[in-house]
């Protein structure tokens, strides 16, 4: 089973993207691990504290280097995205030479209860993503408008359309993983 590093850009405790992302792992149960690092306890970037890096940072950077993947699961702040989110995608991408993200498989989604259901925050987080080397899964993008009860206390989607729409969601995902995974590990055995 892959491990995925899910990235929620969201710190409250009742996020609806939090749900979501439950969803998704409650979804993906027996095909994928969902982890969740924690980017509350980083400190705003600033790259002087690479001289002595907070065990925060360096934690962040073991979460992405053990996880087979990578889940973005994305706000829409002001038409872009949380700073929460972005921090954590700067504390990732350094000390120059040492980027984290490059070659891992990934994924953007999000969620709000607009209609559009965080498109533009999306469009710009798979901009940065794809300049940091995520291997970036185009297909199927997901931008899920929340409404009252879709997604259960539990974290059961209740719509069998919504449901199944997202299962396929998974399967894609889980697709894109074992393919990339299997190249890194092909391109290794090759050398």
């Amino acid at each position: 089973m892959h491990k995925v590093a899910v990235f929620v850009g969201s710190l409250r405790a009742d996020s609806i993207n939090l749900k979501f992302a439950r969803a998704l792992e409650k979804l993906a149960a027996g095909k994928l691990e969902f982890v969740y690092p924690d980017l509350g306890s980083l400190p705003l970037y600033n790259d002087d504290l690479w001289a002595s890096p907070p065990a925060s940072v360096l934690r962040l950077k073991d979460d992405i280097a053990a996880a087979d993947a990578v889940l973005f699961v994305t706000p829409e702040y002001n038409r872009t995205i949380p700073s929460v989110l972005s921090n954590a995608i700067f504390w990732g991408s350094r000390p120059w030479g040492r980027n984290s993200w490059a070659d891992k498989p990934g994924s953007v989604v999000g969620t709000s209860p607009g209609g559009i259901g965080t498109a533009v925050a999306q469009s710009h987080l798979r901009s940065v993503v794809t300049n940091l080397e995520v291997i970036l899964m185009g297909q199927p993008e997901v931008y899920f408008q929340t409404k009252p009860g879709l997604i259960d206390d539990d974290f059961n989607v209740t719509d069998p359309d919504t449901r199944a729409f997202l299962e396929g969601y998974i399967t894609r995902l889980t697709n894109w993983i074992q393919r990339h995974t299997q190249d890194a590990v092909s391109s290794v055995a090759a050398e």
